[in-house]
């Protein structure tokens, strides 16, 4: 499906044809002709708010609604569930979605198991979302991913399908402070989805989503797998471990034990110098330097750089800037989109739904304009690979430097065209990589405090507990006991 760019860059949203809706379940539904959906953000597109309840059927037994009330569970022949408050986006900004890996996973494990539930054969499963704009484009979003992972749809015929109705959904934005530019569509989202699953980049049945969240958290070292084997995107170590301004920083050497556990040998840093790169080459790992400003663009040089030592490196690839989110996914993106042939979009797409706030601003349009001169170096690339012949990865690609760069695998690149700045240019600043570490460090503490009210109801729980086994256990059970002896004498 083509996409038109307008003159600063920014994408406009098409839906192709809709189908005809299906018909709702047959039970009782509230309606409200005032509900309205909250007011848009000034960024945000004029989307025309839903001002009636639809419901799309899935599959003969599953079907998406949008609801103004919620509807009475209890029914006989349908079961009603909602995600809204239950799995929800941990913004930075006015960014809203799409969902990570992990809450992809646990929808998909609770709608299979009410699918399959033995009380629940005979009935109608429905996932509703309310009002609320944004969440109805991740409750779209989930159930979209569900039926590309499970009933092997289309990314084209679920979008469709959602449409059905007259439905429109907010379009994702990034993480960056201020006005969207660049709108990334569900159907973007679905089509990166799927081309992860051909390339065997997602695969539930050896998916650990406890991992997933541990790793993810500032405090276990802040990072996510966006190829798993290949790609890991991280937080900047410092020089020593210790809280700063509430975000804990991690020396190199925590990372020594992950990183050897799971066969990364090269780690390429993006920011400015927090800590000695020998502690790392000491360790037996691989390091480089390609210095590009927070928050900028990198230079031909230095995407192509990137790309021949990811193309030569022979095991995994941890890659970090100070957040680990926008200059580093940025160049995973164009290692994606040469090798896969991702369109820029789907690139951006899945790198946030593995590790979400990545990719930022202009960036966005970088990829955007970079996304046919990466799809030549591709075909020319994998055209000289077939020719070739050779078993060797590592030795076809020291024969292909000429359309990868100009210069050597020299682990000491030229600091005049890999560095644009100096390194006291961040030392004394907050930059955009600061501000998103602090914001994703207290939403994460934030998360972590259990209110007053849960401990009083664990502490009154607990209580019971123990009156009822001391009355069971004090009374009851003895007497059991006895009256059975009776019987057995």
């Amino acid at each position: 499906m083509k996409r038109k760019t307008t003159a600063a860059g920014s994408r406009r949203h098409s839906a192709p044809a809709t189908l005809p809706a299906t018909p709702p379940p047959a039970v009782k539904k509230t309606r409200s002709a005032t509900a309205a959906p909250p007011d848009q953000a000034e960024d945000e597109p004029a989307l025309r708010p839903l001002r009636r309840e639809v419901c799309l059927q899935i599959t003969d037994r599953l079907y998406f609604a949008i609801l103004f009330h919620k509807p009475k569970n209890g029914s006989p022949s349908t079961h009603y569930f909602c995600i809204d408050d239950e799995l929800v986006y941990e913004n930075f900004y006015a960014d809203f979605g799409p969902l990570n890996l992990a809450m992809i996973y646990r929808y998909c494990c609770k709608l299979n198991k009410k699918l399959k539930s033995f009380t629940m054969l005979r009935k109608k499963i429905v996932h509703y979302s309310g009002f609320d704009q944004k969440k109805q484009a991740n409750a779209a979003f989930l159930i979209g991913c569900y039926c590309i992972l499970y009933l092997k749809e289309s990314p084209e015929t679920i979008y469709r399908h959602l449409l059905s109705g007259n439905v429109s959904y907010l379009p994702f934005r990034d993480a960056a402070f201020g006005t969207c530019s660049f709108h990334l569509t569900l159907l973007d989202c679905f089509h990166a989805v799927n081309k992860a699953l051909q390339y065997g980049f997602l695969d539930f049945n050896t998916f650990d989503a406890e991992e997933y969240e541990h790793y993810e958290r500032a405090e276990n070292g802040d990072f996510n797998w966006i190829i798993p084997k290949k790609f890991l995107a991280f937080s900047g170590p410092h020089s020593k471990s210790r809280i700063e301004n509430g975000y804990p920083h991690h020396a190199p050497e925590a990372y020594f034990p992950y990183f050897r556990k799971h066969n990364i040998s090269t780690v390429i840093r993006l920011n400015k110098r927090m800590y000695d790169a020998r502690r790392f080459r000491d360790a037996g790992f691989e390091h480089y330097d390609l210095f590009f400003a927070d928050g900028s663009i990198p230079s031909d040089t230095i995407v192509k750089t990137f790309l021949n030592i990811c193309e030569n490196s022979e095991g995994a690839i941890a890659v970090h800037c100070k957040a680990g989110l926008g200059r580093t996914g940025t160049l995973i993106a164009c290692y994606i989109m040469k090798h896969y042939r991702m369109t820029a979009a789907e690139a951006i797409a899945w790198i946030r739904i593995c590790r979400p706030g990545s990719v930022i601003g202009s960036q966005q349009h970088f990829l955007l304009e970079k996304q046919s001169e990466l799809w030549l170096e591709g075909d020319i690339f994998r055209a000289k690979l077939r020719k070739t012949q050779k078993v060797a990865v590592t030795k076809i690609l020291s024969g292909v430097d000429d359309i990868s760069i100009n210069d050597s695998k020299n682990q000491n690149v030229n600091r005049k065209d890999s560095e644009p700045y100096s390194d006291e240019e961040e030392t004394h600043t907050v930059t955009q990589g600061d501000k998103l570490r602090a914001l994703k460090s207290k939403r994460q503490a934030k998360a972590n405090l259990v209110p007053l009210t849960c401990l009083l109801a664990m502490l009154v729980s607990a209580l019971s507990s123990i009156v009822i086994w001391w009355i069971v256990c004090g009374s009851l059970l003895p007497n059991l006991l006895y009256c059975l002896d009776g019987l057995r004498t």
